[in-house]
């Protein structure tokens, strides 16, 4: 186990008095909402008072892939018993579309054509979700089947439409480069999706109000999308719509666009009847109507000296995308942005595909495409070590980014403060690698049908929205008569801890203990305008905001105790004894009682945009990150060659938060990114058949990581005195989507393990997810690669197995 008690006894390295620029964070502190989530108080959209005449919302969907519509009839829907209303496309008073990028491919309902097994045709309302369930079934739709694209390789086979323009990111001259490389190999690395698998499902309540007024309840990554969206399906303007979310129930990406359906269609149900209405999608709908993670195809060509020292890159990143473009285009474009991952390539050329497909329509997941391009990096990286027959981790050390002419990025970034090479030397001493690694192999020497391995992989991840317009937000803060205060900002919290930073961000501020503060819910009509709370920016967008509000209200306090006390304003300060100057010292709550009788205001706005960063999509250059989070994992595998089944013997984590703001949360952040990584990679697998349903759609058939999947011995550290440079909030570092990438050390030990068959000479060429049937698929393709290449039969020791016997 990670030793958070450890850390959270262990005071913060300068963590006295300070200001936001200097370095200090509060300190660790339990989540805000703890005590409500085990007591089961915590309330979720599900467990809010329900209205009266409550309507329920429940969606018809397609059963066909690609069809025109021939002919749908719902009168035995609408003739049901309980049925209130059955909603088609005619019936939508606005625009019927709901693309989060203004493409206008992504109509709420069907219209002559659907697209993907699962888009919603028509909505049933009726007074009890049961009967809207039953009722939904009985429509009678004819289709003229189309022909269908499910996989990147049909879709390039027939020249597949795609969703967003690809976007090429090239310095120097690749093609010469490779030709005059010493030696170069290529070879393609495919990459599978993975279900988001929140704990509560996409779910939405709606109230009409007076006036034309609508008031929205979603469990949204992205309120004032979800408000624009409601307000453009429903034709008004948006001031009419206001949307709220307390919390959620898991979110990662996947609530950040694909919230609004639910949204929308409770909306429009409470419109045309007058009524509130709700739509909850149960595990087996969600997983069928909404999009996942973008398997990828990355092909790669490669350049290199026998020494291991990479000389040029030439990549194409192909991503199924699904019927329309959601947030393909961005993700598939993050996805290049992160193919070196730690690694300086002299001459380098990335390209996308963003490929229309007749699946569910792929969306944001925790990592944004960054995930896919670091396994596509780090293929590179393992090739080059078994060709050269060196270590991985020597490769990745000669190869990081560093000083003077190795540090600009493919993208012209100048790589500023590159520490990879710390962080992977530190973590190698820490956990030993080195001398585990050679015990490791002399196990393998002697081990007939278990083999053990080991990596330790880097990552590098920036952190910013390449949308530049997004790196903004803004917040509300309240200082009322008793002394507490309310805060109000753009985030929205999803388990992450977000609002338990923010509250203690104005705890540090004001020096005033936690039950002071309350934290509100998320809403538009407090804040408008927001920015999805994603790309690992919620603390660093939001609590910079939330610093600039209790700013301007210090600065009020300040000054009029400096004029009362007619003392300098710099002597003034706020302490857990009140606020003071000298020996003289009021209670905050006084002070804020005088401050009002006094007609000044104790109420705030606070506004943040990132500095420094800008983008050029069409040259493929700019600065997109405001700075990057760095880390390293190592993790220890047992395979049974026999079954594939393998265990996570152990895994050590080394961690760049900056200064963290809370310790004990990121550092569960980091745990919790990590298994989702490694079962990204691992166990979970996506599977289509030959009609485009998704077989995989329920805990019975898709399998996320269990308990007994964890490591066996799980340590995580933090990265010690390494503030972050740029002026972030209290110089903290994001802890959001970085460290799934540490899961990526698990599929690289795996291959490890499987090398061992060849004697460590030849790449294995393992794909994701490493289940355990594409593990045995690996071990035999190695096998039979060794077999064919020795002119005497392998011994026991190299292919696992003795003579005459077989895995």
């Amino acid at each position: 186990m990670s030793d958070v008690q450890g850390l959270m006894d262990t005071p913060i390295a300068g963590s006295g008095r300070h200001s936001a620029a200097e370095g200090a964070g509060p300190g660790s502190m339990k989540h805000e909402s703890a005590i409500l989530h085990v007591t089961g108080q915590a309330q979720y959209i599900d467990d809010l008072s329900e209205p009266k005449g409550l309507l329920h919302v429940v969606a018809g969907l397609s059963e066909k892939a690609h069809a025109r519509l021939v002919s749908v009839d719902l009168s035995a829907v609408r003739d049901y018993p309980g049925v209130v209303r059955v909603i088609t496309a005619a019936d939508i008073p606005g625009d019927n579309q709901t693309s989060p990028v203004h493409a206008n491919d992504e109509p709420l309902l069907a219209v002559d054509l659907v697209q993907h097994v699962g888009q919603p045709i028509f909505a049933v309302v009726a007074t009890d979700r049961a009967i809207a369930r039953r009722a939904v079934r009985l429509a009678r739709i004819d289709y003229d089947e189309l022909p269908a694209l499910l996989d990147i390789d049909a879709a390039r086979a027939n020249g597949s439409p795609l969703v967003w323009r690809p976007l090429t990111m090239e310095r120097g001259a690749v093609g010469p480069a490779l030709e005059s490389a010493p030696r170069r190999l290529s070879g393609c690395v495919t990459i599978g999706g993975q279900e988001h698998f929140y704990l509560e499902g996409q779910v939405a309540l709606a109230q009409p109000g007076e006036a034309g007024e609508m008031r929205v309840w979603s469990s949204t990554q992205h309120p004032s999308e979800t408000q624009h969206l409601v307000a453009s399906v429903l034709g008004r303007p948006h001031h009419l719509v206001t949307t709220e979310i307390r919390r959620m129930g898991g979110g990662f990406g996947g609530k950040e666009s694909q919230a609004n359906g639910c949204a929308c269609l409770a909306a429009l149900a409470a419109e045309l009847t007058g009524q509130a209405a709700k739509m909850r999608l149960d595990r087996d709908d969600d997983m069928m109507i909404t999009g996942k993670r973008h398997d990828f195809q990355v092909r790669y060509d490669v350049g290199f000296t026998s020494q291991g020292d990479i000389l040029a890159v030439d990549m194409e990143l192909a991503a199924r995308c699904g019927w329309s473009a959601d947030l393909s285009g961005p993700v598939t474009d993050r996805a290049l942005f992160h193919a070196d991952n730690a690694y300086y390539y002299p001459d380098v050329r990335f390209r996308s595909q963003a490929l229309k497909t007749n699946t569910q329509s792929n969306t944001a997941f925790r990592g944004f495409g960054g995930p896919q391009g670091i396994v596509a990096a780090e293929r590179v990286i393992e090739e080059i070590a078994f060709a050269t027959g060196q270590d991985p981790l020597d490769i990745r050390l000669r190869n990081v980014y560093g000083t003077g002419e190795r540090n600009l990025t493919p993208y012209h970034m100048v790589v500023e403060d590159s520490i990879s090479d710390l962080v992977m030397t530190q973590l190698a001493e820490r956990c030993d690698y080195r001398h585990r690694k050679v015990a490791l192999r002399a196990f393998n020497a002697t081990s007939r049908m278990l083999r053990k391995g080991i990596a330790l992989v880097p990552v590098k991840f920036g952190i910013s929205f390449t949308a530049t317009h997004y790196n903004q937000a803004g917040a509300l803060v309240h200082v009322y008569t008793d002394g507490s205060v309310q805060v109000n900002h753009g985030g929205t919290e999803m388990g992450q801890g977000l609002h338990t930073k923010m509250v203690q961000i104005v705890m540090q501020e004001f020096a005033l203990p936690a039950d002071s503060v309350r934290i509100t819910a998320t809403t538009t009509g407090k804040v408008p305008n927001t920015s999805a709370t994603a790309a690992s920016s919620g603390a660093d967008l939001n609590g910079m905001a939330v610093l600039d509000a209790v700013s301007q209200i210090k600065g009020r306090m300040i000054a009029f105790a400096a004029d009362k006390w007619q003392v300098a304003p710099e002597t003034i300060s706020f302490t857990p004894e009140g606020v003071c100057s000298g020996d003289e010292c009021v209670s905050f709550r006084d002070l804020v009682w005088q401050v009002y009788f006094a007609r000044i205001s104790l109420s705030a706005s606070g506004f943040y945009k990132t500095p420094k960063i800008s983008w050029d999509a069409a040259t493929g250059r700019g600065r997109p990150f405001y700075y990057f989070a760095y880390g390293a994992a190592c993790a220890e595998v047992t395979l049974d060659l026999l079954t594939g089944e393998n265990t996570i013997d152990r895994v050590d984590i080394l961690h760049d938060a900056g200064q963290s703001l809370n310790p004990a949360i990121d550092i569960g952040q980091i745990e919790g990114a990590f298994v989702q990584g490694a079962g990204w990679l691992t166990t979970e697998e996506l599977v289509w058949d030959e009609k485009g349903r998704l077989r995989t759609h329920a805990p019975s058939t898709y399998k996320i990581p269990a308990c007994s999947d964890r490591p066996h011995i799980f340590n995580v550290m933090l990265l010690e005195d390494a503030p972050n440079r740029e002026e972030t909030i209290y110089r903290s570092k994001a802890v959001g989507e970085p460290p799934l990438v540490h899961g990526v050390a698990v599929l690289h030990a795996l291959s490890d393990a499987i090398a061992s068959l060849g004697d460590y000479r030849r790449c294995p060429g393992l794909d994701a997810p490493a289940t355990p049937e594409r593990l045995l698929r690996t071990i035999m393709a190695m096998k039979s690669s060794v077999a064919q290449s020795s002119d005497t039969r392998p011994s026991s020791a190299a292919v696992g197995a003795p003579t005459g016997e077989s895995v």
